[in-house]
């Protein structure tokens, strides 16, 4: 196994590529409440699903896109505390935002200082000129986020699963 390679840092925290040995976070994280709520099952029952998610889900944007979701970690003992990240969906014309905090850490800023890394590399580094994010519209912790973060609601949004969301965007400027 390598060394996580780190993409983002901010005051607090460190944003990294996902590593096998991130399946017991990842395992933590994508059984949480409210991440089966507003995101979804994903069928990650076990360590050895988890290990399966990031090498099938999590690392192969990192190669074909040049961005993905990254593990959000404290600076201060490297424990990792969530996801944040840009996703390329079929279905949008720009990636879109994705964040996801285990609950304890849920409330402290760290979200948006994630979030925000991710936004000005979107801009900086990767060119981007506009974002969604899409968003359950009973998550309205998430929901008041996106809009601190500059995010605009769009309307309603079917995916391909036939999964009703709210569509956000921003445009990013030079």
């Amino acid at each position: 196994m390598h060394a996580p390679a780190i993409v983002l840092e901010t005051p607090r925290l460190t944003l990294r590529e996902a590593v096998s040995s991130d399946a017991a976070f990842c395992l933590a994280l994508l059984n949480d409440r409210s991440w089966l709520e507003n995101i979804g099952d994903r069928g990650v029952r076990t360590a050895a699903d988890a290990e399966r998610y990031i090498s099938d889900s999590l690392r192969p944007p990192y190669q074909a896109l040049g961005f993905g979701l990254y593990v959000v970690q404290l600076k201060s003992g490297a424990r990792p505390i969530g996801l944040c990240g840009l996703l390329k969906r079929d279905f949008l014309s720009a990636p879109d935002l994705g964040f996801a905090l285990l609950p304890d850490f849920v409330g402290s800023g760290y979200a948006a200082e994630a979030a925000r890394a991710v936004l000005s590399h979107a801009q900086g580094k990767l060119g981007s000129e506009q974002l969604y994010a899409i968003v359950q519209a009973r998550n309205h912790r998430s929901i008041r986020l996106l809009e601190r973060l500059g995010f605009r609601h769009q309307g309603p949004c079917r995916t391909p699963q036939q999964e009703l969301l709210e569509l956000y965007v921003t445009q990013l400027r030079a």
